[in-house]
């Protein structure tokens, strides 16, 4: 079983019921909705249709929704204006009026004061590479570096420059009641800069009533540099390479990739890699070979999820994107993995306790590991443990919990209700593993539940064979 998870943007190009059928057939297992582009209305029927088709299918499918963010972009502009390089080109704000013959306003309206003279600025993710030379008390003018076409509504990245924008806009804070009223598991929140933001995010979650867990987007160089702390701060956490590629130098990107993998695994939290895995399927059908070695790095990484955005929103081949995915998953899991859960701390009693399970099964052959958890932390321990080969099969009651471990790597969430005895639990779960062909004679099971003992409950491990 593959235990790196995927993860499908839907869109224009997935937004059917077959379609989103065929995805989670072929191995979805997260469903993103991004924000940027989605409607209320549009998320509000399809949230629904994956809930309805992940049940008809008998599959854990999470729903992700992801906020816009407080994005910066340049306004409308009438005919695209063309810079050549040397060129001066002018931002405004507040609606002044253009003083150049090549002026473009900003969205926002303290960017002047956030910027400096020198600064760099970026446009239309990167494209376009300019230079402030002036600023005055309603513009900046900056200098073209290189030549390209600058249209409508483009995305501005301000490289090391702090920004005073909110980390929650309006829309945003709409969206995500939106999200809590529909029952979504994960939310992320764009463009993190410190952990305070998250915490915002929580708060709000929980004003509305939402158990859903808190994804901090990494995408600029003030996250990289607070990287431990917010990734103590949130739930899960997605190295977004878009906005992180054109923020950072490029030979650094693939270094803060491998250390927030690194850094996530030791601190316990599930980890995405995103954005251009497998770009140029958008219109071809067969992958790069680069994009192949880029995805089978993230997965000997050991990230727990990769993730799919242009290919399944307006790609010509979603499905055979994730089949892609799905081999080359399951073809490096089996050469191992890059071990960085080796030099993960062990800091209480059931830490060690799913340790011992893990080293337990590392030593057996065709061994699987069974734990039973109310909320999904010790499902969790164990994925983070990352054992050699064994699946962890994780029992839960709670419907929105087994979704939630639909991110965690390794681990096959099933719904079972518990009863007062440890046993009998037991007994029901490896029923459904057998009723399931998720298991065979032959078989070791190694179990972590509690077991009376003198009318106390204690953690145990127990090792059983299929007969």
């Amino acid at each position: 079983m593959r235990k790196t998870k995927i993860i499908c943007t839907l869109g224009p190009a997935t937004e059917k019921a077959d379609t989103i059928r065929q995805l989670i057939e072929h191995g979805a297992d997260v469903f993103r909705i991004n924000m940027s582009h989605a409607t209320p209305d549009w998320v509000r029927t399809i949230v629904p249709r994956i809930r309805k088709l992940a049940d008809d299918l008998r599959r854990p499918v999470g729903v992700l929704l992801d906020t816009q963010g407080p994005a910066i972009r340049t306004g409308p502009v009438k005919t695209p204006l063309k810079l050549n390089k040397g060129d001066t080109l002018e931002f405004t704000v507040r609606g002044a009026k253009p003083t150049k013959e090549k002026s473009v306003s900003v969205n926002y309206d303290k960017f002047v004061r956030d910027v400096n003279v020198g600064d760099s600025i970026l446009v239309d993710n990167g494209l376009i590479k300019l230079k402030i030379i002036e600023k005055k008390r309603d513009r900046v003018i900056s200098r073209v570096l290189t030549p390209a076409t600058l249209g409508s509504h483009r995305h501005i990245n301000l490289p090391g420059v702090h920004i005073s924008l909110p980390a929650l806009t309006r829309k945003d804070i709409a969206d995500v009641r939106l999200g809590a009223k529909l029952g979504v598991d994960f939310v992320a929140l764009s463009f993190v800069r410190k952990p305070s933001d998250l915490d915002e995010l929580r708060d709000l979650l929980i004003r509305n009533k939402s158990k859903a867990c808190v994804l901090a987007k990494i995408e600029d160089q003030a996250a990289v540099g607070s990287i431990n702390d917010i990734i103590r701060a949130a739930d899960i956490v997605m190295i977004a390479r878009g906005d992180l590629g054109i923020e950072v130098p490029m030979e650094e990107l693939p270094i803060i990739q491998r250390r927030i993998v690194k850094s996530c695994i030791h601190l316990e939290k599930p980890v995405i890699v995103a954005t251009h895995l497998l770009e140029s399927m958008i219109t071809n059908r067969i992958p790069t070979r680069a994009e192949i070695t880029d995805v089978a790095n993230a997965v000997f990484e050991q990230a727990d999820a990769i993730m799919l955005s242009g290919e399944t929103t307006v790609g010509r081949y979603p499905v055979e994107c994730v089949d892609v995915l799905d081999r080359v998953a399951l073809r490096t899991e089996r050469s191992g993995g890059a071990g960085y859960a080796e030099g993960a701390p062990l800091e209480d009693a059931r830490k060690k306790t799913a340790a011992s399970a893990v080293v337990l099964a590392n030593s057996m052959p065709r061994s699987k590991i069974i734990a039973f958890t109310r909320h999904g932390r010790m499902a969790r321990y164990f994925s983070n443990l990352r054992p050699e080969h064994s699946t962890i099969f994780a029992f839960t009651p709670n419907e929105e919990v087994r979704r939630q471990l639909s991110m965690s790597w390794g681990v096959c969430p099933q719904r079972i209700e518990f009863g007062d005895d440890p046993n009998t639990n037991i007994e029901t779960a490896e029923k459904l593993l057998r009723d399931q062909r998720l298991t065979s004679p032959g078989d070791n099971l190694i179990i972590t539940s509690d077991v009376r003992v003198r009318g106390e409950r204690i953690d145990c491990v127990q090792l059983r064979t299929v007969k």
